[in-house]
């Protein structure tokens, strides 16, 4: 069966294997999970993806995952909040703070993806795909 949520999936995947501790996990390739990778890496959340497989088809996105110096979880939630049936969308202004800025939204822009402390500051609104803590 064929998956029509392609960031749901990614989500769901990051949270499963940091919930059993794996070092990577692996899913089919797209530019907007890539892009979501970034943001993650940007943010620390990540140590590190990479795209393996050289078929344009097959492409799979590699991400490593992070863990503290004792084992402790680095992303200790990850939560979609714009689903398929309904979307959110934010102001600049009213970007969505994850618990008082100790996390993360991801914004769809204009401009790409970027993530809440950067739509406020430069003043772009977007549609919320996710939040990361």
């Amino acid at each position: 069966m064929a998956n029509t949520d392609n960031i749901s999936d990614m989500l769901t995947r990051v949270r499963n294997a940091v919930n059993v501790m794996h070092e990577t996990v692996e899913m089919p390739s797209s530019k907007l999970k890539v892009r979501v990778a970034e943001v993650l890496k940007k943010e620390g959340y990540i140590s590190s993806y990479e795209i393996v497989g050289t078929d344009s088809i097959m492409k799979k996105l590699k991400i490593t995952l992070k863990y503290g110096p004792r084992g402790e979880k680095v992303i200790t939630g990850i939560k979609k909040i714009s689903k398929q049936g309904l979307r959110v969308y934010t102001k600049s202004k009213e970007a969505p703070r994850v618990l008082d800025g100790l996390g993360v939204s991801i914004i769809s822009t204009s401009k790409g993806l970027i993530t809440d402390r950067q739509a406020r500051k430069e003043g772009i609104g977007g549609e919320v795909l996710c939040q990361v803590w």
